[in-house]
């Protein structure tokens, strides 16, 4: 990696100030990252959405089960941003074969289940490295993180959440007056299976808007931890200071 070429600057930073570097780094390729994330997850959850003829909780199971795939694609993007480099979604049709189907059953079986997904993905997806080197690598990654990177995970869940709530609401608050949906009868009734459906396109939007920031939090988790373990920091300002 040529620790020279990164677009950012790093520096030792606190666990949660490195997820907001994340999150700062999405803010300004979010014109990169929305436009290759969307051209992929829209058809997916599309897809996901169309479940719903077999059976209505189909389609929010699909759409949490798949998104650690979806993830790689936001990843590539802000590992590219990371070096100040645009991503087109011709850039990323080339990477195809990297980005989406390699690691595919792992990335959709125990990985994820991962509390600390985010924090972790990029040792999986970017560094290269054999199996045993990779268990090794995402100890050391991990340690003294770990609890921190479950953290976040657990806090962009309650924020999905919550969001998801909060757009599915509108379905009460913008009823005629008496005719409110009985939230106590969400999953029965004659209308159970078109409410079920509306919580699942309630669900993917939230995806569609948030997950890049959860991604883009663990990524800068995982640039700040390598270097406090490698002094990346030091090491980008003899550097700059010598032109080299």
């Amino acid at each position: 990696m040529q620790v020279d070429a990164l677009a950012i600057r790093l520096r030792p930073r606190t666990a949660y100030e490195a997820a907001d570097l994340g999150a700062r780094l999405c803010q300004s390729a979010w014109r990169d990252v929305y436009r290759c994330y969307a051209a992929v997850a829209l058809p997916v959850f599309a897809l996901c959405i169309a479940a719903s003829e077999f059976s209505t909780w189909l389609p929010a199971v699909a759409l949490w089960w798949l998104k650690p795939w979806l993830d790689r694609t936001i990843l590539f993007v802000l590992s590219r941003a990371a070096f100040g480099q645009r991503t087109l979604l011709s850039d990323l049709w080339q990477a195809q074969r990297q980005v989406w189907w390699s690691q595919l059953l792992s990335t959709l079986t125990w990985r994820r289940l991962s509390p600390w997904r985010s924090f972790t993905q990029p040792v999986y997806q970017l560094e290269g490295l054999s199996f045993g080197q990779t268990r090794q690598r995402v100890r050391q990654i991990r340690r003294n993180r770990g609890s921190t990177a479950f953290f976040v995970t657990g806090t962009y869940s309650t924020c999905e959440t919550c969001l998801t709530l909060a757009i599915f609401s509108f379905l009460y608050w913008f009823s005629p007056l008496g005719h409110a949906p009985d939230f106590l009868q969400f999953f029965t009734g004659e209308e159970g299976a078109a409410r079920t459906l509306m919580y699942a396109v309630a669900y993917a939007m939230v995806l569609l808007f948030l997950e890049p920031f959860y991604v883009a939090a663990g990524f800068g988790m995982y640039l700040s931890r390598r270097a406090e373990l490698e002094a990346w920091d030091i090491e980008q300002e003899f550097r700059r200071a010598f032109g080299s």
